[in-house]
């Protein structure tokens, strides 16, 4: 399987209480039913959960302005304890012929933990240390 980088976003407080904004560039990755401007898909995070959302386009105007929806977006967030400046990153995994192409998609939630000789260092959510209660 090929894997392709399709985003990779920081994330602003909007994106935390309310939806995921996403990118237009994207939308190519994902097939929408003939008229329809939303589409579901799964993702599995870096610890092999599924986890469903739901992608919506506006309806009317020039731009697209698609976004991850609350309903499917919220309980990642609050799952993986998301908080401003954490970023999201989604791959989709293809294999096979153009017209029998099998699509997977993951999904990364992560924190900068450090800069390292000018870089940012991130790491996934789920490999942080757990501090006791």
């Amino acid at each position: 399987m090929e894997q392709v980088h399709l985003f990779t976003k920081k994330l602003k407080p909007t994106h935390i209480s309310h939806s995921l904004s996403f990118p237009t560039h994207a939308l190519d990755a994902f097939s929408f039913p003939e008229g329809a401007h939303t589409t579901r898909f799964e993702a599995v995070d870096a610890t092999d959960n599924v986890w469903g959302f739901c992608l919506s386009t506006r309806l009317t105007g020039a731009h697209p302005k698609p976004v991850l929806l609350r309903s499917s977006w919220r309980r990642f967030v609050e799952q993986k304890g998301l908080v401003p400046e954490d970023r999201v990153v989604f791959f989709m995994e293809r294999s096979g012929e153009a017209d029998g192409m099998i699509r997977r998609y993951t999904v990364r939630a992560q924190r900068k933990v450090m800069i390292l000789m000018g870089q940012d260092v991130w790491v996934d959510v789920e490999d942080l240390p757990v501090y006791g209660l």
